[in-house]
Formats: C-alpha cells, structure tokens, sequence
C-alpha cells in the first residue's frame, strides 16, 4: 500500500527553504557546533542517542526561525545562536518522546533511537536534552525569553497529554483537534519566532507579528504532516504511507472523513482506528473514503488558510530578505503536500 497516493494540487513554484538556509547558515554553522559540544556526556549512551537523532537529516526549520527572526530585528549579538540550539534541543527531546510514546519503528528513513536502544534510554536522553537546553536559556540572561520557552515546553507536554487522551477517540471534533496541535507542533514554532525579536529588544506589537507567524506556520506544518501521511511517499515520509493509520491516529483527514460518512463508513473506522482493525485492505476503503469525503484536499486547504494568516502576520513588517524567505517557507510548508 505504500505506493498509494491521493493526488492534492499544484506545487507552487520555486516554493523552497533554501533563501532561508542561505540567509542564515553562517549563524546556523555555529548552532550546529554548538549542538555537539552540548550532546557531550561521559556517560557514553547519551551521545551516541542524541547523536543518532540529530545527524537523522532534519531540515532544522525551528532554529532557523529564530535566527532569521533575530537578524530580521537587528539583533548584533550572540545570544541568538543559543537560544536556535535551546530550541532544537527542546524539538529534539520531544521527538525522542513522542516516538516511544507513539510506539514509533522509523523516523526520517531511519530505525527510531527507541528501536535501537529502547523506550527507557530514549526517555531518559530526551530529558537531559530538555535539561541542557534550560541551561542553556539561563545563560542567555533573558527571562522574557526563558518565560517563552519554558512555558512553550510547558504547553507541548500538555499537548502531548491531550493526544493521548483523545487516541483512537474518533468522536473528536475538528476544534478538539486543532487544540491538540496547537499545543504539540505550533507552540514550539511560535516561541521560536518570538524569541528573536525578545532579545533584539522589540515592542509587544512586533513580538505578536512573530507569535503569530510561528503559530500558523505551526498548525499549517503539522496539517501537511497529516495529509502526507496518506498522500506523500516513503521516501519523502521517511516512513511508510498509511502508518499513522495502522497506528489509530486520529488526525484531521480522519475526522472529516468519518464526520461525513454514513453510519456504515463510520463502523468501518470504528473497527479500523478504535479496534485496531488496520491492514492493507482497511488502508485501501480508508484511502476511497479519504477521496470520496475529500478528507485530505480539505487538510490541505486549511493548511494554506492558515500559511496565508501566517503571511498577513508579517505584513506590516519592513521588506527585507528576512522577510521574503520566511514567507517563502510557507510555500514550501504547502508545497510538501504535492
């Protein structure tokens, strides 16, 4: 079944990340370098599993946020670099959770760290991630941007949390949903956006421009992730298409469809997500159901409803290149999908 795709639209053209990562990879070079001398250990388990993580191909999108949002501000100083590699430590540890809590087998083409070393050690790991990545937010200076982020970390756990609660509930409603992702994906972007302008100094009116812009990129990321599951690739998953429905998920493509189905198809997704009644033959009548109730094409439109507020966000904002290449990440959020 992995070959099954639903076609969705249009790629938009030259849609990239590449103006971004031009933009900002001299300071991105030193978050990195940073990232490693803060994976150090000497208990020899602890890089080896960060490590395994962090070289796994991640494009790093939420660092590169910050250090565009900070360059796009005026910021001169250091400080940004250390708050990029607080972030990706924070996304990194969470990764590592979710997949033990998800009971995850491949991330980015690659058996997950909990595979390889098990649930314990992926737990333990990701929480000394956390850890380092406070230290680090200490040393910055700022409590702004330590109020950010802890409470970023804060809202990402109950995230978590709330999916759990809902797993395989397929009574949950579209706002439940997107109250689930708002938490787990699009407050790590928000406070990553935040962060820059916290230590260039700038007003609340601007801040909110960025909080605004990270929460939309956020919800319309995780949107994507969702309709890719059951339209992208394995190759551009690093996972196999369909696995979040082998594994119950209740993502939006699954809710629209099953809200609009008649009381036979909604039995078929109770059997399928709540019973765990998932092979290759559900995911063939879950994918005529997905189409038929347009429950992917209609992921996909919300998702560019919200890079469009994203974009309306940084608006009022001076033009710069700053500004065109994190509006140029929006098209690329979107195009993902094609």
């Amino acid at each position: 079944m992995s070959g099954v795709v639903i076609p969705i639209g249009e790629r938009p053209k030259n849609a990239s990340i590449q103006p971004l990562i031009n933009l900002v990879k001299g300071d991105m070079d030193r978050v990195n370098s940073l990232i490693l001398s803060k994976t150090g250990s000497d208990v020899k388990l602890i890089p080896a599993i960060a490590k395994h993580l962090i070289d796994s191909g991640g494009k790093r999108l939420r660092p590169m946020i910050t250090l565009a949002a900070a360059q796009m501000c005026g910021y001169e100083g250091e400080n940004h670099i250390t708050l990029a590699a607080s972030v990706e430590f924070m996304h990194t540890a969470t990764l590592l959770h979710d997949d033990v809590v998800d009971e995850s087998d491949m991330r980015r083409g690659r058996k997950t760290a909990r595979m390889l070393w098990g649930n314990e050690a992926s737990v333990l790991v990701g929480d000394f991630l956390l850890g380092q990545a406070f230290r680090m937010m200490v040393d910055v200076g700022s409590l702004d941007a330590l109020d950010v982020l802890s409470r970023a970390a804060t809202v990402i756990a109950e995230g978590e949390v709330l999916q759990l609660a809902a797993a395989k509930n397929l009574e949950t409603t579209e706002d439940e949903y997107l109250t689930v992702i708002r938490s787990k994906t699009a407050a790590l972007f928000s406070a990553a956006a935040e962060v820059g302008p916290i230590i260039a100094g700038q007003n609340q009116a601007i801040r909110s421009n960025f909080i605004s812009y990270g929460t939309n990129l956020g919800l319309a990321f995780q949107l994507i992730d969702d309709a890719l599951d059951y339209s992208g690739s394995a190759v551009d998953l690093g996972k196999n298409v369909g696995d979040d429905f082998r594994e119950g998920k209740i993502t939006l493509p699954v809710v629209l469809s099953y809200r609009r189905g008649t009381d036979e198809e909604r039995n078929f997704w109770k059997g399928a997500i709540a019973n765990g009644e998932a092979g290759d033959d559900a995911l063939e009548q879950a994918m005529q159901l997905l189409t038929k109730y347009d429950g992917i094409s209609d992921t996909v439109l919300r998702a560019r409803h919200y890079c469009e507020v994203a974009k309306d966000a940084l608006a009022p904002m001076s033009s710069s290149a700053h500004k065109d290449a994190l509006v140029d990440v929006l098209e690329f959020c979107v195009s993902r999908a094609n």
